[in-house]
């Protein structure tokens, strides 16, 4: 045995507080917990896709997977039982135009889609959709482009407040701009309710980078993309303008807002938290979900540890809903 040595301790050095008496065991610091997190938090983002047979495995994202409107009823069943909150829903269409014009066909990839996990989870989930055109349009974008090729912010917003009225009509409650064209919550909050659909909420992308870890994301989607999307999503280095961009959605009636990414912004999203007075989501994106499966794949990190621990800075930081691919597996890690 280690002898220590003799010296003792200074009576006037003994510390008078112990923070280390509430980590004492594993139910003392449940017990303390400052942040929670619970399954009805998470959001379970999938892909359904045209002209495939059968769910298929993306490469990009292991262990996720593009589905068919068949598939996508069993996966949302399993979703409703690990008790998560929602299910938001991409379309992948075969047939692609400049204007995205796929997205508000009712018969389309998407909207079939919307109405498929309708008809499987009823009410059990929040039905959210995607309500952007970059998986639709033949060049990538978001929107529709100008003759000289730039987005046209204003053009695109009546097609998006068609999109979202469609996804309502194929049983949507809830729609989720996520292009980052300057007023599109006002437009489709107008739109939503000159139609009657006064009670589907909006999920606002408000603080949405335009960021690299977004990357295994396009092979999930069949992305078409040329170029770059900076001229409409935020410049990484740019902290302030993720809460300019918020308070404008806040003001147009955003019922929820949304930083993505979520983990790299966490000072974002902390601000964010701040001042909502609605609730806040973070979207944990393709490529934090790729890099932790591929550290995991190689023995370097412990895999739920790190998932569990991701999961919880982003609660921490101020996340009240949080869009993850591993929704359905954390869902009951968190409640175990």
């Amino acid at each position: 045995m280690t002898k220590f040595p003799a010296r003792t301790l200074n009576p006037a050095l003994v510390p008078l507080e112990r923070p280390r008496r509430l980590r004492t065991t594993a139910a003392m610091r449940r017990m303390v917990a400052e942040t929670r997190v619970h399954p009805s938090q998470f959001i379970l983002p999938v892909f359904v896709v045209e002209g495939i047979d059968e769910a298929c495995e993306i490469s990009t994202l292991p262990g996720q997977y593009q589905h068919t409107t068949e598939s996508i009823k069993k996966l949302a069943e399993q979703a409703a039982e690990a008790g998560i909150g929602g299910i938001d829903l991409f379309g992948v269409p075969t047939r692609k135009d400049e204007i995205g014009s796929e997205a508000w066909n009712p018969e389309g990839i998407l909207n079939r889609g919307i109405a498929a996990v309708r008809e499987a989870v009823g009410d059990d989930l929040v039905i959210c959709a995607d309500t952007c055109l970059d998986e639709f349009t033949d060049h990538g974008h978001c929107g529709a482009l100008t003759p000289d090729g730039r987005v046209d912010n204003d053009a695109t917003l009546p097609l998006y407040a068609e999109m979202a009225v469609s996804q309502a009509r194929s049983g949507a409650q809830m729609v989720s701009p996520s292009g980052m064209m300057d007023g599109q919550i006002a437009v489709i909050r107008d739109a939503l309710d000159s139609e009657g659909f006064t009670d589907v909420s909006i999920l606002a992308y408000s603080a949405k980078y335009a960021s690299a870890f977004f990357g295994p994301f396009r092979g999930a989607v069949n992305s078409s993309l040329k170029g770059d999307r900076k001229t409409y999503q935020q410049d990484p280095a740019n902290r302030r303008e993720g809460m300019r961009e918020t308070l404008l959605d806040l003001a147009e009636g955003a019922d929820l807002v949304m930083v993505k990414p979520a983990s790299h912004y966490l000072d974002v999203l902390s601000d964010v938290a701040e001042i909502s007075p609605v609730p806040v989501a973070a979207y944990q994106v393709s490529g934090e979900y790729a890099m932790l499966e591929a550290a995991a794949a190689n023995g370097w990190i412990d895999r739920r540890r790190c998932i569990t621990e991701s999961l919880t800075s982003i609660a921490r930081a101020g996340a009240d809903v949080i869009l993850s691919y591993f929704s359905i597996e954390a869902a009951g890690w968190f409640r175990d």
